[in-house]
Order: C-alpha cells, then structure tokens, then sequence
C-alpha cells in the first residue's frame, strides 16, 4: 500500500519505457532520498525550489531536463512563467513531499517482476492553478507571432484547460506525458492527499518580471507613454434626442437665410419692377430675330451696322479686339481655305511622327503611386535592403450554404480527398517559357531550402511528432482555413491554400518570367479542371495568381473598345444630322446634311489626340491606357460643341452677304467664347498636371494639349471646311459626293427672313416656352430656392463621400476575380502582413536601443514590439492583429542560459545543433533521447557572462550568424533559419550597426476600401509615434501600401486641383470679359456644378479616387461650355438684364442643348452597356450627371442668377456699391 506522507515519494527511478522511447517511472513508494552534492547543485540549477532529499535519479532528472527544454524556448522571454511552469514539474518529479500530492493509479506490467507508472492523480490549489496559468497565458511566441500557450497549452483559455492538456497522456511518437496525470483542486477531508500549493511567481513580480508584451496587465503596461494619437470625431449636435451633425445644422441654417434672401428679392421685384407681358417678351424676341438675334459691336466693315445703333451693348474691351481679330480671321480663311488645310494638317503630321516612340504603361504601381511618395521610397527600400514581398498564389475552396444562408463546416473526410487531388494537380502543373517547363518547385519559396513553404491544412497531415509541417515550420490556421468565428477552427467553412512563390525586384527585366509563366498554366488549370472538380463536391473554388490582376485589367482594357467605338459612332452620327438642315423647301437632305463635315470634324479630333500622344511621346513621356480611352471621348465633346456653336452662328448670318464675310461675321460672333472656354479647359487640364498622381498627370498634360491642338484646329481647318461645306450647299451639290449636283433650286431664299436654326425644335422651345418662363419673379425664385437647396445637400453629402476604388469595379465582369475577392472578404479572418522596418539599428551594449526595440525580460516598457502588442490589444482600432514576431526576442532567448537546449557549444568551441538534430541525433532515428554524440555540449554562456542579461557587442557579431543558421525543432523551436532568413541585411553588420530589419505581423482582416485606407493610416500614425518616442527610424509596410497611400490625403490634393483650376477658369473669364460679376458668376456656376457632381457622386456611392478625381477636373473644363457661351451671348446682347438673359437664351441656347448637350448625352448613354463596371461607375454616371448639370445650371440657373446677385450686392451694401458696381461690371 501506497505511503502519503512528508518526505515520502510515490514514484522513484525508471523501471523501463514505451515503444517510442519514453521513459516510465517506477511505481515505488520510498523514503526520499538525499542527493550526492553534484547531482543537488544540478537539480537546483533548474528546480531552486527543491533543497535537500530528492524522490527523483540523476536519470529522471536528466529526462525531466530534456522534456522540458522543449518548452523552455517558448517561454524563456517571460521568466516569472518559465519558473512557474518548471516548479510544477519539479515539484511533480522531484519534490520530496512528493506524496502528499501524487497518487499513483494504475500501472503497467512490463515483465513478471516489473510495472511501470500508467496513470497519477497530481492535488493541487486552484490558487496555484489560476496563478500558474495567469502567468503565462500573454507570453508570445515570435516566430509565428502568436500566443505560446497555443503550444505549450493547446490553445488553452483556462488554467483547467491547460492542466487538462498538460496531463493528457501522449500517443506514440507524439510529444507529451507518457502516462496519463489527472489533476485535481480540491480533496476530501478523509484523504491523506494535500494540495500543492507552493508560490506562484505574477508575470509583473520585481525580480522575475515579464516584458509588456507577455505581461499586459502590469502596472507600467496598462498605459503608453506615447503621445495619444489625434482624435478626429465629427462635431454633432443633439435635437430632440436625434444627433445631427454640426455641419448639416450649419447647412440647415444657411438655406433659411438663403430663403429670406431669395423672398425679400421676389418682394422687391414685384414691388419695384413690373411684370412684362409675353406679348412684351414675344415683341422683343421679334426684333431680336430681324437683327440676328445677337448685337456684335461693329467693327470696320462696310455692310455692318453703325456703334451707334447698339448703345446698349456691353461687349467688353477685351472681346471686342477677339472679335475684330476673328471677323478678319474667319475671312482670309474662307479666302484660302486649302492653304489653311495644308498647313494644319502638315502641322499635324510633324506632331504624330512622335507616335513612333510611343509606349503604353500597364504597371499599376507605376500609373497610381508617385516615384517620390513615402510608399514608393520605402517600398523600394523594403525591396533592395530585404527581400521583395513574395508572390502570393492562392485558392479558396468552400462549402455552398444552405437554404438558411449558413455554410457547413468543410472539415470532413470527402473534402480533404478533394484537397489532396488538387494538390496533387498543382505540383504536377508545369508552365512554359520559351520550350522550357516551370514547375512550382522551381519557383516557391523554400525557408529550408528543400520544400515549398505551402500554406494548407494538408500540411498536418505532413506533420511529424514535432508538429511541424513539411517545410519544418508552424502553420498558422488563420492562414489555412476561413469563416470560422473567434479561433473556432473546426467550423472552418473554407480551405485557403497560399502558395508563396519568390519575388524579384520589379526592375528587374524577365525576373518574374518563369513565375508569370506558371501562373498563366495555374489560372488555365483552376479555370477548366479544379472549379469543375469543387462543383461535382458541391462546393465553390475561388483563385488567384499575382499576376491575375495586372492580366484582367489589360482583358478590360480591350473589352470595351466596342462599346467605345460605338459611343464615338453615335456621336459622330448626331453631329452629321444636327448639323445639317431637315427644311425640304429649302434643299433636298442630301444637300443640307452634314456627314462630311461632321466627318471632317471626327478626324480633326483624332489628329487632335494624335498630335497630343505624338508630341509627348516624342519627349518620352509613356501614355495610359485612360488616355485612349477616356481623351478622344472627352476632346470629341468639347469639339462637337465647337462645331456646332460655328455651323449655328454661320446659319444666322445674312445669306446676302458673301461667304467669306459672313464666316468672319460668324468667327466674330462666336470666337470670343469658344476661346475663353478653350483656354479654361486648357488651363484646367494644365492644372491637373501637377498633380503627384502620375495617371492623372499624364492624362492632364495629353488632354490638355489635345485641347489646345483641337481648338487651333477648329478656328483653322475646321472653319476652312466649313466654308467648302457652304460653298457645295450652296451650289446644290451632294454631301460626300460633291461633283453631283442636285436640281437647282433658290438656296438662299429660305434664309431671307428666318434662319433655318430657328426653325429647329429647341430653338422654339427657348423662344415660345423656356425664356418667357424664366422671365416671371417667380419662378426665378423657384428655381433660386431649388438650386440652393440641392448646393447645400449636394456639400453635406460630399463630406460623407468615401475614398478608394473597389478593385471589383475594375475588372471586368465577366472576370474570375470577382468571385475571388468576394471570397477574400467573406471567409478570409487574418489580413495581409505588417512588417515594421526599423533602419540603422546599433546593436552596441552601450547604445540601449536594443531595450527600446525587444519585449522580453528587462526591455523598455515602452519598446517597438512591447506598444505593438499594445496595440493589439484594441484590433478595432489599431488595425494590428497580432503582436509582432520578432527576430530580436527570439535572438536573445535563444542566446540565454535557460534556454539551455539552444545555443550550445562543442568543446572545441563550434556550435552544437539541439539534441534532436543531427549530429546529436541520426537522421534515420524516429526519437532522440540522450545524445552520446553531444553530450559534452555546454551552453554558449553563463549567467554571468551577460550584461542585464543582455550579450555584449562583441558576443552579438560572434552568435547573430549561428541563430540565423540554426533550424528550429522540439528541443530550440527558437532557431532563426527559416522564420527569419530575410527579416535582416547584414551587409556591414560587423561594424556595430544592421541596416535594416523587419519584425512581422499581420493586419486584422480588411473587408471595404476604407479598411484598408483606416489601417494604413492608423498604423503610419501609430509608427510615427513610436519612432519619435524611442529616436529611432521606423516605418511600416505592407504590400497594399503603395496603392492606398494616395487615399490619405486624396481630398486635400483634390481640393487643391480643383481650387487652382476654378481659380484659372476665374482668371481666364476675368482677363477675357473684364467683368468681375460676369467672371465671378461664372466661377459660382462652375463651383455648383462640381460640388453638385460630389454629392451625386456620394449618392450613387462613386468612391474619390485617382479616376474620379480626373473626372472632376475635367467636370471644371466641361462646365465652363455651358457657362461662357450663354455668358458671352448676353454680355452682347442689349436691353435691361432680363431681356438679355431672354436673348442670351434664345439664341445660343439652342446651340448649348443641341450641340453640347444632347451630343455628350447619346454618347455617354451607350457606355452604360459597358462590359467592365469602371466605365459604367465612373464614366457614364459621371458623364451623365455632369451633362444634366451642367445643362440645368448652364440654362436654367446661369440666366436667373444674375438679377438675385445684383440684387443682393446692391440692396445689402447700397446705393454706392449699386453706382461702382453698374459703372465697372455689368
């Protein structure tokens, strides 16, 4: 019968072991027995606790030490846990009173004579259970940056659990007990047993304390020192218990101000003014039409009316001299037109010789990510002084969900057959470049040199007794499974397999050819074998390569060029029918059409472009793909205009002048506004070119340019043409076919006493409907009040306007990688990889900086890696899931004596590998014990050979290289090979100073665009924090970096853009109209519109990014067309400022709605049958609504606004403002 009492043992010496090795203890109930004075010295170097007799052999004790050492790794940096975890083995082997506490209970017989300890009963307090695990359960481990208590617990949430897992008994060749151990927090009072209960050290105790990282809840670890990063939390104000936010009050306050505005001017107007009658508006229109509807100050041409007959007129200096200069122009023009023809286009050719030089740029870093940015210079950086963020592969099998919308688990028998078949295609997958195969072999990443580093729940299944996969390093199951909730892993509903394959330099030419070349075979096989084989299992694969991006955004490139020669078709197709004249009284339709000359216009625009990419070209600046794209679309608008408003202003001369005067009558009308809208366009599309985004710099300088060009062309070759135009209508002669002439009839007759322009549907409207309309107080208040209104919801709804740009919008529809992302976010639960890069890192005792950076044992509360685990702690908002793994910490443990199966020494003073690696122990052995071969091994340094703990400068240079080298096993799962290989560029390092190194983490999963631009900028704040607390350099990276970078301060260089081109726009309408209220009505128009676009932009949930911000540049060039012409129409015409609004309207009106308008509308409408998304989000929405505003406040807003201007300048500041501002402005 078994003994309980002090000093009393209930297992002494080993009596034999299990077919794996293990050894069994013998089930002997002994006095304890008192040590030789060696073997006391020994057993207190790793049990302090245990002073004089012993229940344990110098044998037991030497298994004891080798069973533990593969804990002692994962727990070294946090020392008050390491002592607590060996007491209760040291107590449970050793302790004297070691009967009092274990019960043997069941037994096995080994021979006749012999048994060995099968199962123990082990009594200790609940105290010394919750102390115990409330020790170690924050210590991390670095290489996986994750808890260690994942290892050296399972996973454990309890001290029950932990105890439970601890005391499991381990099956063959597993790690673990050799007998089964159950433990127990309470006994009965009749039982001889007594509770354990000896003192448990806290993470935080003075002498054994934990680093912050593993010790959260000590004192100085509940709090940074760093400075708080700022909060930005939106003002609001409470309502009747609804929050409403301070700027839509403001917003809410302003519009009732606006309405007591618009109403006291509606009072006076009625009051002061009286109402004209529509007889009144119709008899003035009349006489407008008997004199061409506009009044042009003359100028010295003998059949132009006296100055004296328009003493109303308020054409300004500036305008007058364009348009002297464009009569006298448009004249010796129409006198020569195929010189001007054969000047322009030999001008043209010299242009587009350049296009020979021509290149296009397909990399998205290179188009979206400014050479000079922080993301670009640190990325490079990352690249040259490290290693290149490797290429990631990858495929997401998952499992359907069911009529309820839940997905089963995927973690069955059937699945994992499938997985091994896919797995089994993949290797056997061969690529082709040029005749030679590339196999994933040939480009993976191998941290060991022989086996790809595949992230897959297969990996377990490779797994020896050391629970290592096949490449020899963890997996994590973050990484290998998805849409589990919390660290449920079972109810996994998908397989994520990544495939980290190497990188090189993206400068490097041909690099990454073999790598493309077999991720094209591995996108071919996933498309047409592995999706089939997941279906006939009933569950969905979703896949990608590193390339898949850059090859469906080039597919997109080319599958809407259809849809785009279709828009510009149409478009073409509109301007040779609204050019022409429907008026059979007049000519036959195959005289009056325009089709050669809308033809004439479409190439005058190509040449435009051409000339453009030619020019740029040929001074080496590479093109985009946006810019074939989006920049002929957007000079054919603006020339259409053009086109028209000429064909208009020429149909409205007298046909008894001859032609040559009436197309200088015609340039004199119209240049001066096609030039002031040009020149805005340009100036605005200049302006963009300053941006740092190089996509849209690029397109700013081409389109710009192609502007410019087009313009030039326009008052040269196209007026050239429309005068042989004129000239074969007159003549009766065929459109395209202009040496047939059609039956002689008197052209000129049905021009005499009314223009066939204004015989036209649109032209009626603005005469009969739309200017009387506007005309009535009113409705000038109606409409002030709704345009108010839609400004004021248009600025609340872009401040809620969100960055980013849906990579799904982007690709093609039809795209394989739609699936793929939409996976990404449903079932991946770990985000990319964080690595923070620290440069210069002086590795010298007397420099200190290695306590600021680690966060074990003695490092500064407040180190890198100590606030990064602080961080941690709040993923929500730090966007940081994980402390980091760091290099560092595993270093100095795996330098420590107490971690004493690490760093060791032969006698002869080479380095000996742990016992469980060759040459300790032979390759063809399946377990190690004892190892003859390096038994003499000592470790690398005493106790006292360190300073604080800490190695010195000298001692760091020597065994940094032995670290790196060592592979990691049971014994030393610190070893550095593998997990760190590349984390460090040791150029120089045996100066005293590393250049660079990196600890790793990972993001918290980033579902949405703003996850990714939120993460980005809470981790650049948070960095920039720390490197200014701690004075040393430190950045983060991440592979999404360089893309959303741009986001950060999007709005701010949005504004910037924006402002600086409104602001030329200004300058250009102030300089060319010399009227500050004209210019600054011009500027409110412009202003509305963009900001009206915003709000729609919010509405229709249009994300600001590079494509949008380009389109809302362009929106400033586009709404100058529907302000200046209708602007200028009215700064000459005469009459009080309604009736000029009236004639401003009727006849530039019409050209506005038919020839810009309508013309940008049936080409934008074509794009909404778009194969890819982007053109329908960003192209035809914009497009869309930027022509529907623009129209509505080009002629609906612009002709009203101005009597509520003046108005309100005139009655608020006075009869003084009201004399200066008539005498200098109107």
């Amino acid at each position: 019968r078994a003994k309980h009492a002090k000093n009393h043992c209930a297992m002494y010496d080993v009596c034999g072991q299990r077919e794996d090795g293990k050894a069994l203890n013998c089930p002997i109930s002994v006095p304890a027995v008192t040590p030789s004075s060696s073997f006391s010295h020994k057993v207190q170097s790793l049990c302090p606790t245990i002073t004089g007799d012993v229940c344990c052999t110098e044998q037991q004790f030497d298994i004891l030490r080798s069973q533990v050492q593969q804990a002692v790794p994962f727990l070294t940096g946090c020392p008050a846990c390491l002592r607590n975890f060996l007491n209760l083995f040291c107590e449970l082997s050793c302790s004297p009173d070691q009967s009092l506490f274990i019960n043997v209970t069941s037994t096995v017989q080994q021979n006749s004579t012999t048994s060995t300890v099968d199962g123990i009963e082990f009594f200790l307090s609940e105290e010394f259970g919750v102390n115990l695990f409330n020790s170690c359960k924050d210590v991390q481990f670095g290489a996986l940056n994750t808890r260690a208590m994942d290892f050296v617990g399972g996973g454990a949430k309890t001290y029950k659990e932990w105890l439970a897992f601890i005391g499991r008994q381990a099956d063959l060749y597993e790690p673990g007990s050799p007998y089964y151990i159950k433990f127990h927090t309470s006994a009965n009072e009749s039982s001889p047993m007594s509770l354990l209960n000896t003192k448990m050290f806290p993470c935080w105790d003075a002498s054994l304390s934990c680093s912050c990282g593993d010790c959260p809840g000590a004192k100085e670890c509940t709090e940074s020192s760093l400075p708080p990063s700022p909060q930005k939390n939106a003002c609001s104000v409470e309502i009747g218990g609804t929050k409403i936010l301070c700027i839509d009050l403001g917003l809410g306050i302003l519009y009732l101000l606006l309405l007591v505005g618009i109403v006291a001017w509606l009072w006076v107007t009625t009051r002061r003014y009286e109402e004209p009658s529509d007889a009144e508006i119709r008899e003035e229109l009349l006489q407008s039409e008997e004199t061409n509807g506009v009044e042009i100050t003359p100028v010295e041409v003998g059949l132009e009316k006296d100055e004296t007959s328009t003493p109303e007129s308020h054409e300004p200096v500036l305008e007058k001299f364009l348009s002297r200069w464009f009569r006298s122009q448009g004249t010796w023009i129409a006198r020569h037109p195929g010189v001007v023809l054969l000047l322009s286009i030999l001008v043209t050719i010299i242009l587009c010789i350049g296009l020979v030089k021509m290149n296009v740029e397909t990399n998205p870093e290179n188009l979206w990510v400014s050479p000079g940015s922080a993301a670009a210079t640190e990325k490079k950086f990352f690249d040259t002084e490290l290693t290149p963020f490797y290429r990631i592969e990858q495929l997401i099998l998952a499992t359907l969900p069911d009529e309820n919308g839940v997905s089963p688990p995927i973690l069955t028998d059937d699945n994992l057959k499938l997985m091994f078949e896919i797995q089994n295609k993949v290797d056997d997958l061969r690529g082709n470049l040029s005749g030679r195969t590339v196999s994933l072999q040939d480009i993976c990443m191998k941290p060991f040199g022989t086996v790809c580093a595949t992230q897959s729940v297969l990996q377990h299944y490779s797994s020896s007794e050391n629970c290592l996969s096949a490449y020899q390093s963890p997996v994590d199951p973050s990484t290998a499974v998805g849409g589990f909730e919390g660290t449920n892993y079972t109810q996994a509903t998908a397989f994520v397999v990544t495939y980290p394959v190497n990188n090189a330099v993206s400068s490097t030419e041909g690099a990454n050819d073999a790598a493309i070349a077999w991720e094209k075979a591995f996108v071919r096989l996933a498309k047409k074998e592995l999706q089939q084989l997941a279906s006939s299992h009933n569950l969905t694969l979703a896949f990608s390569s590193e390339s898949s991006v850059q090859s469906e955004l080039e597919r997109e490139s080319y599958a809407d060029v259809v849809t785009i020669l279709v828009s510009y078709l149409v478009m073409f197709l509109y301007i040779s029918f609204t050019l022409g004249d429907s008026l059979p009284e007049v000519a036959p339709f195959y005289v009056t059409s325009k089709v050669f000359l809308g033809l004439g216009g479409v190439i005058i625009v190509a040449l435009s472009v051409l000339g453009s990419v030619g020019f740029f070209s040929a001074v080496g600046v590479k093109s985009t793909l946006i810019i074939a794209e989006v920049i002929p679309f957007l000079v054919l608008a603006v020339g259409v205009d053009n086109m028209c408003i000429l064909v208009h202003a020429l149909k409205r001369q007298e046909p008894e002048l001859p032609l040559d005067l009436r197309v200088g009558n015609a340039l004199a009308e119209v240049g001066p506004s096609i030039t002031l809208a040009s020149l805005a366009e340009f100036l605005a599309f200049a302006i963009g070119s300053f941006t740092p985004m190089p996509a849209c710099r690029v397109f700013s300088m081409f389109a710009a340019f192609a502007i410019l060009l087009d313009f030039l062309l326009q008052i040269t070759a196209f007026v050239s043409l429309l005068t042989y135009d004129f000239t074969r209508t007159e003549a009766n002669r065929v459109d395209c076919l202009p040496c047939i002439k059609a039956r002689q009839r008197d052209y000129n007759a049905g021009y005499r006493n009314i223009s066939a322009f204004f015989k036209t549907t649109a032209a009626c409207l603005f005469q009969k409907v739309h200017a009387p309309l506007l005309l009535k107080p009113a409705v000038k208040a109606v409409v002030l009040a709704a345009f108010s209104a839609l400004l004021l919801v248009s600025i609340a709804l872009a401040v809620r306007l969100p960055a980013g740009l849906n990579q799904q919008i982007v690709l093609p529809r039809d795209s394989y990688l739609q699936g793929y992302f939409n996976n990404v976010t449903s079932h991946l639960r770990i985000g990319p990889p964080l690595y923070f890069v620290v440069q210069d890192y002086n590795y010298s005792a007397r420099s200190n900086q290695t306590n600021k950076l680690c966060s074990i044992s003695h490092c500064h509360p407040d180190s890198l890696l100590n606030e990064v685990s602080r961080a941690a702690l709040t993923p929500q908002t730090s966007f940081i899931a994980r402390p980091a793994a760091s290099w560092l910490d595993d270093f100095l443990v795996w330098l420590s004596p107490d971690a004493f199966g690490c760093c060791r020494t032969f006698p002869d003073g080479s380095y000996c590998p742990p016992d469980d690696q060759p040459p300790c122990c032979p390759e063809w052995e399946d377990y190690c014990g004892l190892s003859e071969t390096c038994k003499d091994c000592t470790t690398c340094f005493l106790q006292s050979d360190l300073i604080d703990g800490r190695p010195t400068t000298e001692q760091f240079r020597k065994k940094l290289p032995w670290f790196l080298d060592a592979l990691p096993s049971a014994d030393c799962s610190k070893g550095g090979r593998g997990a760190y290989s590349n984390s460090l560029n040791l150029s120089g390092y045996k100066n005293g100073t590393i250049r660079a190194f990196e600890f790793r983490t990972y993001h918290t999963a980033l579902n949405k665009q703003t996850d990714y631009i939120d993460a980005l900028r809470a981790v650049k704040d948070f960095t920039a924090r720390v490197s200014k607390s701690l004075n040393i350099s430190v950045f983060p990276y991440s592979v999404f970096y360089i893309f959303f970078e741009q986001y950060l301060d999007i709005w701010k260089n949005t504004l910037i853009s924006l402002v600086l081109a409104v602001a030329a726009v200004f300058l250009v309408c102030l300089v060319v109209t010399t009227s500050l209220a004209t210019a600054g009505i011009i500027l409110l128009v412009i202003l509305m519109i963009v900001i009206n676009l915003l709000g729609l932009m919010s509405i229709w949930t249009i994300q600001l990014n590079a494509v949008s911000v380009v389109n809302l540049i362009m929106s400033v060039g586009i709404a100058v067309e529907f302000c200046v012409h209708i602007t200028h129409a009215f700064s000459v015409s005469t009459g009080d400022r309604s009736m000029r609004a009236t004639k401003a309207l009727t006849t530039m009106g019409a050209s506005v709605f038919s020839g810009i308008t309508l013309t940008k509308l049936v080409g934008v409408v074509v794009l909404v049958f778009a194969r890819s998304e982007i053109f329908v989000v960003y192209y035809f929405r914009m497009y869309f609504g930027l022509v529907v505003l623009g129209f509505l406040h080009g002629l609906v807003f612009l002709p009203v606004s101005r009597d509520y201007f003046f108005f309100f300048f005139f009655f608020v500041l006075g009869s003084h403002a009201r004399t200066f501002f008539l005498s200098r402005f109107s």
